[in-house]
């Protein structure tokens, strides 16, 4: 590990006192160094998974009636396009339009919803309600991208739920089903 050299120089009549050198070999050091890298890298947690909360209806599976004002209506179709609605399809408030789930329109469909909403009843608690209804040309990609828009706009009530032959009928009728 440590190397002392002791160098005389030959031909010299006079004797010359010595100097030692020393060398100290670095290489267990970088050894050890690169173990304990290695060490606290495989046994740290970087990032703990942070899953987003789902609230479940109770088993007993009872009716809730909502009002129809409060209500907006997404339909996730095929292409990543989505169909959404004020009201009920039989009776809209706001008839049914066609976007993309790429483009950022129903953040502004949303956020334009909620103050409708909060001007129509007066109530922060009586706020918008959104049904995602996904049918099934839909991609999970989609569920995912409007459920994070819904948390974008301060959107606190919403539910997944299916879809109805009605509301498949329209999506066949603007052709994103």
């Amino acid at each position: 590990m440590a190397d002392l050299n002791n160098k005389v120089e030959p031909g010299s009549g006079r004797v010359k006192r010595s100097r030692y050198s020393a060398r100290v070999d670095m290489t267990p050091m970088v050894d050890l160094m690169f173990l304990l890298i290695t060490f606290f890298m495989l046994t740290t947690t970087l990032a703990k998974p942070v899953a987003m909360d789902v609230a479940m209806p109770d088993q007993g599976g009872g009716v809730l009636e909502i009002s129809d004002e409060r209500t907006v209506t997404i339909c996730l179709g095929k292409d990543d396009k989505l169909e959404w609605h004020r009201g009920t399809i039989e009776n809209p408030i706001i008839s049914p339009s066609v976007i993309s789930t790429k483009s950022k329109e129903i953040r502004e469909v949303l956020l334009q919803q909620s103050q409708e909403v909060l001007r129509a009843t007066g109530d922060i608690k009586k706020g918008l309600i959104v049904l995602i209804k996904p049918s099934d040309k839909s991609s999970y990609k989609n569920l995912v991208d409007i459920i994070d828009e819904l948390t974008i706009t301060n959107v606190n009530t919403y539910s997944i739920v299916d879809i109805s032959s009605d509301e498949l009928a329209v999506m066949k009728e603007i052709k994103i089903y």
